[in-house]
């Protein structure tokens, strides 16, 4: 195991899969600093139930600019010269769409500014940060302790493993599509900024049992087993230990990967 990251970035953070990765993270003492974001931190209970000196949580609307400038400068008064380790983007949203739908441009829009032009704006404002962690170290080795971008994608996002398309148990053509976009800014990513020591990949937490947002809670569980048996459903304190127990065995052969959260690779 690679030693920890001084400093790391979750969004998203105020619930589901971001509020775990959270709890996880606390347990490593040898992060200094954890920065994690909700779009109102005054209603983020469960953040403020975990008492740890080295969480800030900060306001972040990541389909904002201004909100998105702010954070930044916020996060390099906490983070000073050594600059940002790890990046987590999380944030996200779920909206129900498929190919019968009623068609709706704002509605597509809307998903594919909150999953993927966020995500590539907050990213390139946090660059020179994680270019300055980079720099710190000497040698080509790639880790999150040296800096990284870690983008929470989806299974849905692989256009080899799609079999099952927009269907009435799985309306999700709008996030899907999100999430493939995304899984192709991570691969670009890992090219661009190879020469920068920096890290990128991303991965499939699992379908886990979440309030994501969006119509897709209207759509229980069973119904979608019935229709696609090969999903299977896991709860957050199954899948999230793995997924970041995963986060600190990345290296330089996984730089651009696709992967489950135990690290088996998937097809994009």
């Amino acid at each position: 195991m690679v030693s920890s990251p001084k400093s790391v970035i979750v969004t998203g953070a105020n619930r589901g899969i971001g509020l775990t990765i959270v709890k996880e993270l606390v347990k490593d003492s040898g992060i200094k600093t954890l920065i994690v974001t909700a779009r109102d931190p005054k209603t983020a209970t469960d953040l403020h139930s975990i008492k740890d000196p080295r969480i800030h949580i900060l306001p972040l609307e990541v389909t904002s600019d201004e909100s998105i400038d702010r954070f930044v400068d916020q996060v390099k008064k906490i983070v000073g010269d050594d600059g940002l380790n790890c990046l987590i983007n999380n944030a996200g949203a779920a909206f129900h769409y498929t190919t019968n739908s009623t068609p709706s441009r704002s509605l597509l829009t809307e998903q594919f500014d909150v999953n993927t032009v966020s995500v590539v704006i907050l990213t390139q404002k946090l660059l020179p940060l994680l270019r300055k962690s980079a720099s710190r170290s000497t040698g080509d080795h790639l880790s999150i302790s040296r800096s990284a971008i870690l983008n929470i994608s989806s299974g849905l996002a692989s256009i080899a493993d799609n079999t099952f398309g927009s269907t009435t148990a799985v309306p999700m053509l709008a996030y899907a599509m999100s999430k493939t976009a995304i899984n192709q800014f991570t691969k670009m990513l890992s090219i661009d900024l190879k020469k920068d020591h920096i890290l990128a990949v991303c991965f499939e937490p699992g379908w886990i049992k979440t309030n994501l947002g969006g119509p897709m809670a209207q759509f229980t569980q069973s119904k979608i087993q019935e229709e696609n048996p090969q999903f299977k459903q896991f709860q957050l304190e199954e899948a999230i230990p793995t997924l970041v127990e995963t986060f600190y065995k990345l290296n330089e052969s996984h730089n651009g990967g696709y992967f489950y959260r135990d690290l088996k690779p998937l097809p994009y």
